[in-house]
């Protein structure tokens, strides 16, 4: 079964935001899992979804479209966590 969008194409959405072209803001699947897991879990926790239509969904399913959609901006991998 495929995901809907790839991991290809959340990763160039995600990085048409950079503000330097040359530099990535994700570089991997696993970039782009994490920042995916993390929105579904906001929404699990009470956040209200960014997108229309999303009653019924899955937070994951949510999560993915909003990050397809640029409604939620992710960070770069190498953000300070500090």
């Amino acid at each position: 079964m495929m995901m809907h969008p790839s991991y290809r194409e959340m990763m160039e959405v995600v990085n048409k935001e950079s503000e330097d072209d040359t530099t990535p803001i994700v570089s991997s699947r696993y970039s782009i899992v994490m920042a995916t897991a993390k929105r579904a879990r906001q929404i699990i926790d009470g956040d209200a979804p960014l997108i229309d239509k999303a009653e019924g969904k899955k937070p994951l399913s949510v999560a993915v479209e909003e990050i397809y959609q640029g409604k939620v901006h992710v960070l770069p991998d190498d953000t300070d966590k500090n």
